[in-house]
């Protein structure tokens, strides 16, 4: 029978843990808890025998959590924000936004438009430190320690909360003269014999337009020259007279009015695209979630090139 460890420690030793597994490695979570690796490796050995399970599979180049270490992790995780939360509410300062948010953005989004309510919420919360990590894909909150993601496109997971917070407009544009001669293409079926390229995201071989005028959907097979994941390049691509594109109303509004990219088919649009934030379901929400989610939902209609969502959100 296993010795259950003492209760002053348990929060340590589960501390300790949890940070092991977001940091990917004895050493670099010694450095995080400013301690020694023989001292984590100890607290770690302490746990598995208090536990009576091995929670990390280690090998000369890598290490895992087992699927006991797994739960052992999200049970400590939860247990440690509970914790915090309950502190914080006996000392009075629940509501005071501090400690660290790890949040997930994509490249081009979150490089270009987010920055600037992310500066103004980092004003208005000096105790607030936010790590701001650049991935298109939906990451393992649990397993890479993520608070929130903001994510542009259709999001369909039920185990997380959605917050929808705005919605972004597509433009049909290309580079000016690629139809020939004459007034640029008016109506879809003139888009059709264009070359195209593809946003691999949102579309690849076939495009779908609304008639602003009178809501009538069209849809439209084309063949792309070039397929790209990132918003970029496909910018660049159509700039560059490769192709006519179906780009975030954002990202070309500069090249639109400087004349290198024209609008085509003006009366006709993309379906926009939602800008959804998602994080963990939790009973007691940290102050800086709370008011991280609170800036974006506030910040995010106004943005440049942005409109306001047309659907209530979470």
């Amino acid at each position: 029978m296993t010795k259950p460890f003492a209760g002053a420690d348990r929060l340590e030793l589960l501390q300790t843990f949890v940070r092991i597994v977001d940091a990917g490695s004895l050493s670099a979570a010694a450095v995080a808890l400013g301690t020694t690796q023989p001292t984590i490796s100890r607290r770690l050995q302490q746990l598995e025998r208090s536990l009576g399970l091995t929670l990390l599979q280690r090998s000369t180049h890598s290490m895992a959590p087992t699927e006991d270490g797994q739960r052992c992790y999200e049970h400590a995780r939860s247990l440690l924000e509970r914790w915090d939360a309950a502190e914080a509410d006996l000392r009075g300062v629940q509501d005071v936004p501090r400690g660290r948010l790890r949040v997930v953005v994509p490249h081009a989004f979150g490089q270009q438009q987010l920055v600037v309510p992310l500066l103004d919420f980092l004003r208005r919360h000096p105790e607030v430190s936010v790590e701001w990590l650049l991935h298109d894909r939906l990451p393992d909150f649990i397993g890479q320690g993520v608070d929130c993601a903001i994510r542009v496109g259709a999001v369909d997971e039920p185990g997380l909360v959605a917050v929808r917070l705005a919605e972004v407009p597509r433009l049909v544009v290309a580079a000016p003269g690629l139809w020939g001669d004459g007034p640029p293409p008016a109506e879809p079926e003139a888009l059709a014999a264009l070359p195209w390229l593809a946003a691999g995201s949102f579309y690849r071989d076939e495009i779908e337009l609304q008639d602003r005028r009178s809501s009538e959907w069209r849809r439209l097979a084309i063949q792309p020259r070039l397929t790209t994941d990132s918003l970029y390049a496909l910018r660049e691509a159509a700039r560059g007279g490769a192709g006519a594109a179906i780009i975030s109303s954002w990202l070309v509004a500069e090249d639109l009015a400087a004349g290198r990219l024209v609008h085509l088919a003006p009366d006709w649009r993309a379906a926009p695209l939602p800008v959804v934030l998602l994080h963990p379901p939790a009973r007691l929400q940290p102050a800086r979630l709370r008011a991280f989610i609170a800036a974006m939902r506030a910040a995010m209609p106004t943005l440049s090139g942005m409109v306001p969502a047309t659907r209530a959100s979470a």
